[in-house]
């Protein structure tokens, strides 16, 4: 059974939340966390957290803000393999010597914490590992974007995605999310030019699809859009 929050951990519940749904965390692992938390470290937008090629000091728990993997070309170009969020885990690799095999960058203002050492609460460590799955399953999900999605599908696709991720953080509000984010970022992670993303997002908005205004998007009915782009819900919650 998962273990309420308590009111110190309520500011930044979302990665708390989220962890909570992958695992039924005992008071054991909440006490863990909620002493990591208390130890938040600020990122400002546009510094590294990773950087490829080089030792992992410490994994990194996200409590707020959004970052995210990313490959930068010899020629400057540079493609977001995926965006990550709060109650995701970066970093967190179970041999002696981790090296960063992408380099992670923060979009937006960030806080992290050092999430509990594995190995001594199983029921963190269960949420860590479906967590890893879950990882694995959005990464896969943007090969499968970038290799046979046309432009639009590409775009209804990780709106499904960002919503589903947010809504295990309780971080959504019905159908809308906040997307603090540029086209010219969002063309950047689905391999389009932000004159296409543009084009494309203007189409959806005027197909019912898609409505993104004042760095919020509306997703007007999920399931259609769903049926639309064959999205199947990667749906993993505590039991």
């Amino acid at each position: 059974m998962n273990i309420p929050l308590s009111h110190s951990a309520r500011p930044i519940a979302p990665a708390l939340h989220r962890l909570s749904r992958l695992a039924s965390l005992d008071r054991a692992s909440v006490t863990a966390l909620g002493e990591a938390i208390a130890r938040p470290q600020p990122f400002r937008p546009r510094r590294d957290l990773l950087v490829e090629g080089r030792d992992i000091a410490c994994p990194h728990l996200i409590l707020s803000g959004w970052a995210a993997r990313v490959r930068i070309l010899l020629d400057g170009r540079r493609q977001f393999l995926n965006f990550l969020l709060p109650g995701d885990i970066v970093g967190l690799y179970h041999h002696r010597r981790p090296v960063a095999p992408t380099s992670i960058i923060t979009l937006t203002e960030v806080t992290t914490c050092t999430p509990p050492e594995p190995g001594t609460l199983p029921a963190l460590d269960e949420a860590y590992a479906v967590a890893h799955a879950m990882d694995e399953a959005y990464l896969l999900a943007q090969i499968a974007r970038l290799g046979r999605m046309n432009a639009m599908e590409r775009i209804g696709d990780l709106m499904l995605e960002l919503h589903e991720r947010l809504e295990s953080s309780a971080m959504t509000h019905g159908h809308s999310f906040d997307l603090p984010i540029t086209q010219e970022t969002l063309a950047d992670a689905l391999g389009l030019t932000a004159v296409h993303v543009n084009r494309m997002l203007q189409a959806a908005r005027r197909a019912g699809d898609l409505i993104w205004s004042s760095r919020s998007m509306t997703i007007p009915d999920p399931r259609a859009l769903s049926r639309k782009v064959g999205r199947a819900r990667i749906r993993v919650t505590a039991g």
